[in-house]
């Protein structure tokens, strides 16, 4: 005898209830009771660990804290980290937007975290980067784009799979730097696969999108902000320019001309100046490291120069490491940039501005924006790039280039072409820009992921 028609409906809802708590379940493993040292909050926080590769036994770290006000209707948002190599829980959690900052004696809250506007999901990606690992060594020596950006896809359906809640939430995919290959890759990918998330956009800072161009706007910056003289920019334009230097450094093959020029360079600039942050103090403890992570003066607020330091304390404590549910595999120590990652650099030279051309086309929302006081990936390429780009697509500007506003201050620049393809400066913002301005950062953040243009002054 067949089974009547209610006792089928009621098996499937069975098994799909079943389902969902095995998948609650699961998510509830990862689930952080608290961090040490931690502030009182009433938003959730996981970590842990989400297979890619079960033959190679390839994890990958990740950390999600849930927005502040109901997380069930704000979107989740990815946030990808560059180097290539290193990481999003140290660099973008700890850093730069997360929750909490640490400092000598635990963590405080960070008033201006983007959980306050989405759910925030941080990937340590590729394997070998931060607390992410990979059972067989060998794959650390042959990493490219193409490897962590597949990865990245497995990782983010497996994650869904432990938190479908989440499925449905508007997705956006952000980053920074050498993010600016794997976030627009990334988006590609989804697109070309249909993986049916509910991608709306992406957003990249000061990001590697087009390797001549921003590197050899490096030249005009420096020289255009006092760092060097007439004679090293005019050695920069008629004897070795910086994708040169670079390119040749990269191969081991530095020629004498190329090694004059960076030698000049090297002398006038000094080491005591952060190429990340022209503007800002650096912290002496890492000088010798030259910090990625400086300060910023903002308003009556010093930002802390020796942010990076601290992070790299804290996650090497034990007691936080079980907290995050994070283990060190064959290595000793946390690092906010990986020391055994073996990246094929020549993926530098890969442009990813074409991509940003098929994504807009493909109704993707994308930001383009530059912390304005950043000389390693300035803003004077990345401008260029969109609005060539923009032309090229035949998309007209929507909002010619105008000052947009964090209270009654100018917080940086923007224009808009075809409403769906953007670029903004973060006035005062160095390479890192949530870090170095955090308040603007999040402004520019809140209007993007509402799909609203940035604020115009306001009197009131």
């Amino acid at each position: 005898m067949s089974p009547r028609p209610f006792s089928m409906v009621a098996t499937i809802l069975f098994v799909v209830a079943q389902i969902f708590v095995t998948a609650i379940s699961v998510s509830e493993d990862d689930k952080i009771s608290s961090l040490p040292g931690q502030p009182p909050v009433k938003f959730q926080q996981y970590a842990g660990y989400i297979t890619v590769d079960d033959k190679q036994q390839r994890a990958l770290f990740y950390y999600f804290a849930e927005a502040e006000v109901d997380p069930a209707s704000k979107p989740l948002v990815l946030w990808l980290n560059g180097g290539p190599g290193c990481s999003s829980l140290g660099a973008g959690a700890f850093v730069e937007h997360g929750p909490f900052k640490p400092t000598e004696n635990g963590l405080v809250k960070n008033d201006y975290s983007w959980n306050k506007e989405a759910n925030m999901l941080y990937l340590e990606s590729p394997a070998g980067v931060g607390f992410s690992y990979s059972a067989n060594k060998s794959f650390y020596r042959f990493i490219d784009d193409e490897i962590t950006v597949k990865d990245s896809l497995v990782f983010l359906q497996r994650w869904f799979n432990k938190f479908p809640q989440y499925k449905n939430n508007d997705f956006f995919i952000t980053g920074e730097s050498y993010g600016g290959h794997y976030v627009p890759q990334l988006a590609q990918l989804i697109v070309q696969t249909k993986t049916p998330f509910n991608l709306k956009g992406i957003a990249i800072g000061n990001p590697l999108l087009e390797f001549n161009t921003d590197f050899n706007s490096r030249g005009e910056y420096f020289w255009s902000h006092g760092l060097i003289s007439d004679l090293a920019y005019e050695s920069l334009t008629t004897t070795c320019n910086y994708s040169q230097i670079r390119r040749e450094a990269q191969s081991g093959s530095l020629t004498p001309a190329c090694a004059g020029v960076g030698k000049l360079l090297s002398s006038e600039i000094g080491k005591f100046v952060d190429t990340y942050d022209v503007t800002a103090d650096v912290c002496l403890s890492t000088i010798d490291q030259q910090s990625l992570v400086l300060s910023q003066l903002q308003e009556t607020q010093k930002i802390d120069v020796c942010e990076e330091d601290k992070t790299h304390n804290y996650l090497n404590r034990k007691d936080v490491q079980q907290a995050l549910h994070a283990k060190l595999v064959g290595l000793s120590t946390w690092s906010v940039c990986s020391d055994v990652v073996k990246y094929d650099m020549q993926n530098l030279e890969i442009p990813t501005i074409p991509i940003l051309g098929k994504l807009v086309e493909s109704g993707l929302r994308v930001l383009v924006y530059s912390g304005d006081q950043d000389s390693v990936i300035p803003l004077i390429g990345s401008r260029a790039l969109v609005n060539a780009l923009a032309k090229e697509i035949r998309f007209k500007t929507t909002m010619p280039y105008r000052a947009w506003f964090e209270g009654k201050q100018v917080a940086g620049w923007t224009q808009v072409y075809g409403d769906i393809l953007s670029y903004a400066t973060i006035r005062g913002a160095a390479h890192e820009a949530p870090f170095s301005q955090p308040e603007r950062s999040l402004v520019l953040f809140k209007a993007f992921v509402e799909g609203k243009p940035l604020p115009e002054f306001s009197s009131s």
